[in-house]
């Protein structure tokens, strides 16, 4: 069958979008799928159940094979790009060091990839926040810190113009922006491709490709029609879950001893002060601060200032009946921190016996550990800003996941190499965040795109 395309992306996210752009800039014919919808900023979903059924797999929550961690993982063009804070942070050379410890990719360091970073920070719009922006729960947050000697830092954001000043709340990003403020894949990368050429197919589901000699099947499904489409080379962007999930239903599990394995997230825990004063946390630039203090960093964990629309607050409470009333009445008088944890990348993905996939990842007693000095440090801040009551939530997130397809040079410990080819496939590559050999811990969007940013360069020299 002949090529049709010369490439085909698979995932339209932090990794495809970048791709899609750039491969179609320099001349390439390219396909971009995508298995959800393309919603527009005028066509996003209005309230927050809405978001939650209409955005995301599993209709809002994913957990592992326990049932004890949540994901949240979107389904549309875009991807998490779409619902994210488009928080912006190069890596450090404490993450690049142990990156490249464990895969032994000579390019992992800050000067070798410095101008990838360069080059995607160009093509975004970036935003840091000042002491004038902050809401209360920033205020509370840092208060705390400097009360404590704790170091904090203002975020980098993604964003033109949130018209903060005129009253907009960037809570509402949680569902979409629908100001195309926001900087994500559809914004920054998406939209610019499509006005000179580039094709994209939604709600297609893939569900496994075929490797040949000269070219690549995609085999999927949309609207309950099989169908196969060629490129001479394909792109899975489709993260931890959605590119790992193809490469075991093509089969090639027995070739890739290391597929599905070395899976690890950022788990985070939230943990809300309630005041006697209204905080009003939902209101403003609701995430603009977070920690740099750098025993935090050794230690393994982070602290940022954060807050969600009421349904989730609702959730993250282990309270029913008259209790659970009284804490949702004081949803104005919250603030609240998250410690998310730099965790192990112990887990597993794989399929069960319907092709489904299945994560094994359970928090390590270092995982543990790590949120437990985090939980203590906010115990502190909230303490010392004022706080009559400090409620820590039971449940918690996996959030920015990675790993599945981790690279490295070692064909048996690794699913790509240096190149980003799949070991032993000429025309399959992979550069999103199941390619991470371990948790950073730290915000890994800027990174993937800059990892994608070197892929696109390489497929056009």
């Amino acid at each position: 069958m002949a090529a049709t395309y010369d490439f085909i992306i698979i995932g339209s996210g932090t990794s495809g979008g970048v791709l899609a752009h750039n491969l179609q800039k320099s001349g390439a014919k390219c396909l971009l799928i995508e298995a959800g919808k393309y919603f527009k900023k005028e066509t996003f979903p209005k309230n927050e159940a809405d978001a939650s059924t209409q955005l995301y797999w599993g209709g809002g929550l994913e957990f592992n094979e326990s049932a004890t961690m949540a994901f949240l993982r979107t389904r549309a063009v875009g991807g998490t790009s779409i619902v994210n804070q488009c928080l912006m942070n190069r890596f450090d050379d404490i993450a690049f060091r142990d990156w490249k410890t464990q895969s032994e990719v000579g390019f992992f360091n800050e000067k070798d990839m410095s101008s990838y970073y360069e080059k995607v920070e160009k093509a975004l719009v970036l935003h840091t926040f000042d002491k004038s922006e902050f809401n209360n729960n920033a205020k509370k947050f840092t208060a705390g810190c400097d009360k404590l000697g704790y170091k904090w830092d203002y975020l980098q954001r993604g964003q033109s113009d949130c018209a903060l000043d005129k009253g907009n709340d960037c809570i509402g990003c949680l569902g979409g922006c629908r100001r195309d403020s926001k900087q994500s894949t559809m914004v920054a990368f998406i939209q610019k491709a499509e006005k000179i050429g580039l094709e994209i197919l939604t709600e297609f589901t893939v569900d496994s490709v075929e490797n040949k000699t000269d070219s690549v099947l995609v085999k999927g499904e949309k609207a309950g029609q099989k169908q196969v489409l060629t490129a001479k080379k394909i792109i899975l962007a489709g993260g931890s879950f959605g590119s790992t999930g193809i490469l075991l239903r093509s089969g090639f599990k027995d070739r890739l001893p290391a597929l599905g394995k070395y899976f690890s997230s950022h788990p985070q825990f939230m943990s809300f002060g309630i005041y006697d004063e209204y905080i009003d946390s939902h209101k403003g630039a609701f995430q603009s601060v977070a920690s740099k203090d750098p025993s935090f960093r050794q230690k393994g964990f982070k602290l940022e200032n954060v807050f969600a629309s009421p349904i989730s607050i609702g959730m993250l409470f282990n309270s029913v009946g008259k209790r659970h009333q009284e804490l949702m009445r004081q949803y104005r008088n919250m603030a609240c921190i998250e410690v998310a944890v730099r965790d192990e990348p112990s887990g597993e993905i794989f399929l069960n016996k319907k092709g489904k996939v299945v994560v094994r990842k359970e928090l390590t007693t270092r995982d543990r550990s790590r949120r437990d000095q985090g939980l203590e440090v906010i115990q502190n801040i909230f303490s010392n800003s004022g706080a009559k009551e400090v409620v820590h939530s039971p449940y918690y997130f996996g959030l920015h996941l990675m790993g599945g397809c981790v690279i490295g040079s070692n064909a048996q410990t690794s699913v790509v190499d240096p190149d980003f080819k799949v070991h032993g496939m000429d025309n399959i590559y992979i550069s999103d965040s199941s390619i991470y050999p371990n948790a950073p811990g730290i915000n890994p969007s800027l990174t993937i795109m800059a990892l994608s940013q070197k892929l696109s360069e390489q497929l056009t020299r």
